[in-house]
């Protein structure tokens, strides 16, 4: 038998045949049901007979699939459930997870699959955890880099809706990745520091990385050091480029470049801000900023400007919460962004 698992807000629980309702209520919305695998309308008499054999399966089984329900531990209000295939004799498992679209932008996912996880490999022992989406689903990209997953790989026309079908993005975790991200620090470094990049620092700094749901709004170290140490040639404008590795308490964790001003382009410009995504949220992307727009006021220029893409998971908030107005310029689908130092 599996039990439930308790979470500071969640509480995770097998299936009942009470949970039919709610199950079909989520498969019903439209926009839950947008990047998932079943088509709307979906019957309540398939819903009860889904819930009414997975119930009495008593726990999860090598090549079936289970399912756990995530509530609200208070009121019993299922908010969504997880899924979980196991398959090797039950050494590798793939997860997926739907929350109703009213709690989304919560957390919620993101809590339970650490929790699941955390099951997984502390009581089940499994080697490997994985998951598989479509490439338009963002968010649920997002929960599981929040959990530490990596992506492996993107499969051509395999991911079905009704007759249509498009590619599949893989992630994975296995029992190495799972700790390095459990233990990963989560405070303020004490110091941080731009530091020259270096034949000493090189591999350290080519190594860092961000989600890959981060590369839609900036670009892989391999790309950013050929354009510092090659930058591209405009024969009327060639760019300048100043970069720097940052470090946090001695560690590499990051990488920042700006195209210095040119008679054409009199004011410099935040070319790259990366932070790697084992270090990201300990604020260390702010103290970097405040770094170089010190060096520009060193080096005599009030003005910086810098750009980014909108949506979700884009860098927007964060600039604009540093005091960056967009001018009203929109360069290859960025926004362009000025801040008076």
């Amino acid at each position: 038998m599996f039990g439930s698992i308790r979470t500071d807000r969640l509480l995770l629980r097998p299936l009942r045949p009470d949970d039919a309702g709610s199950l079909f209520e989520r498969r019903n919305d439209p926009t839950v049901a947008e990047h998932q695998s079943w088509a709307v309308p979906f019957p309540m008499e398939r819903a009860q007979a889904m819930v009414t054999e997975i119930s009495a399966m008593g726990g999860p089984a090598d090549g079936e699939w289970w399912m756990l329900a995530v509530a609200n531990p208070n009121t019993d209000e299922v908010l969504g459930d997880l899924a979980l295939y196991l398959s090797n004799d039950g050494r590798s498992a793939e997860i997926g997870y739907t929350f109703g679209s009213n709690h989304w932008g919560s957390g919620y996912a993101v809590e339970a699959v650490e929790a699941l996880v955390a099951q997984l490999f502390e009581v089940f022992g499994v080697t490997r955890v994985s998951a598989m989406l479509h490439p338009d689903n963002r968010p649920s990209a997002m929960v599981l880099e929040r959990n530490g997953f990596l992506f492996e790989g993107r499969t051509r026309l395999s991911y079905w809706t009704g007759d249509e079908n498009t590619d599949d993005l893989i992630y994975g975790l296995t029992r190495e990745d799972w700790e390095a991200w459990r233990d990963r620090k989560s405070a303020a470094p004490d110091e941080v520091g731009l530091v020259e990049v270096t034949n000493a620092n090189f591999a350290a700094v080519y190594a860092l990385q961000t989600h890959h749901s981060q590369r839609s709004f900036v670009a892989p170290m391999p790309k950013s050091l050929s354009q510092a140490l090659v930058a591209p040639t405009d024969p009327e404008n060639p760019a300048i480029p100043w970069y720097r590795a940052i470090e946090a308490d001695g560690v590499a964790v990051g990488f920042v470049m700006v195209a210095m001003p040119t008679p054409k382009d009199p004011e410099p410009f935040l070319w790259r801000l990366l932070v790697d995504r084992l270090h990201q949220r300990r604020g260390i992307a702010s103290i970097a900023l405040d770094l170089v727009e010190a060096e520009m006021r060193v080096f005599g220029h009030p003005i910086l400007l810098t750009s980014w893409v909108p949506g979700r998971g884009s860098p927007e908030a964060f600039y604009l919460g540093r005091g960056f107005e967009p001018t009203g310029e929109v360069d290859h689908g960025e926004i362009v962004g000025r801040k008076v130092l």
